[in-house]
C-alpha cells in the first residue's frame, strides 16, 4: 500500500505541476521542471530535515520515470481537458491526501513523535505545491485563505486516532486519504475557507 501511494502521489503531483506550467504557457523544458519540483519538492524537504540523504528520489530512478510519464500524459491530453484549472485542482487534491500519508509513514519509520510526524506529513504534501506556485509567479495556495494545510494536519490527527483503535494500517491509510480528498472537494464546492488576516486587524 505504501509503495502504491508513493507512485500515485508522485504521478498526480507531476501532472498537477505540468498542467500549471502549461496554463502559464511555459516551454516543454519549463513544464518538465515544474512537474519535477512539484512531485519531489515536499519529499526532498522532508528527507533533508530527517537526515535521510541522499534523498529518496536520488536512490530510485523509478521516480524520474513516473514524473516523465505524468509530464507526457499532461502534454498529450491537456487539449482534451475542457476545464484545465479544475483538472489541476483535482490532481493537486489527490496528491495532498496521498503525500500526507507518505510523510506520516516516514516520520513513524524514523521513530518520531506523532506531532513531528504530522508536521512532516504536512510538509511533504504542501511544499511541492509551494515551490510550483512560486516558480509560476503565483501566491502559494498554502498561504491563501483556502483550506489546504489545515486538512493535512486534521488528516494526521485522524491517522493517529485510528491507530489507537488498533485498525489495520491499510484501512487507516485509505480512510485518511479519502477524508482529506473528500473534505477539500466539499470545501471547494461550498466555498469554505479560513478567515483572512484582516479579520483580526482592529479597524480605526
Amino acid at each position: 500500500m505504501f509503495e502504491l501511494l508513493d507512485i500515485i502521489g508522485t504521478l498526480v503531483f507531476a501532472i498537477s505541476g505540468a498542467l500549471t506550467a502549461i496554463y502559464k504557457k511555459l516551454d516543454l523544458f519549463g513544464v518538465y521542471c515544474i512537474a519535477f519540483v512539484t512531485a519531489l519538492g515536499g519529499g526532498t524537504v522532508r528527507d533533508v530535515l530527517i537526515g535521510r540523504t541522499p534523498v529518496g528520489w536520488m536512490l530510485d530512478i523509478d521516480y524520474v520515470y513516473i514524473i516523465t510519464t505524468g509530464f507526457l500524459l499532461s502534454i498529450i491530453f491537456n487539449r482534451y481537458l475542457e476545464r484545465l484549472r479544475i483538472s489541476m485542482f483535482l490532481f493537486d487534491t489527490i496528491g495532498l491526501g496521498v503525500f500526507t500519508l507518505i510523510g506520516l509513514e516516514k516520520g513513524l519509520e524514523f521513530g518520531l513523535s506523532p506531532v513531528i510526524c504530522v508536521i512532516l506529513g504536512t510538509l511533504t504534501a504542501t511544499f511541492g505545491g509551494v515551490i510550483r506556485d512560486i516558480l509560476c509567479n503565483e501566491i502559494p495556495v498554502l498561504f491563501r485563505k483556502e483550506i489546504y494545510a489545515t486538512l493535512c494536519i486534521a488528516g494526521g490527527i485522524l491517522f493517529f486516532l485510528l491507530q489507537e483503535l488498533q485498525m489495520q494500517s491499510d484501512i487507516i491509510s485509505l480512510i485518511v486519504a479519502v477524508f482529506i480528498i473528500s473534505f477539500r472537494l466539499i470545501a471547494f464546492k461550498y466555498n469554505w475557507s479560513l478567515p483572512i488576516g484582516t479579520v483580526f486587524v482592529r479597524k480605526e
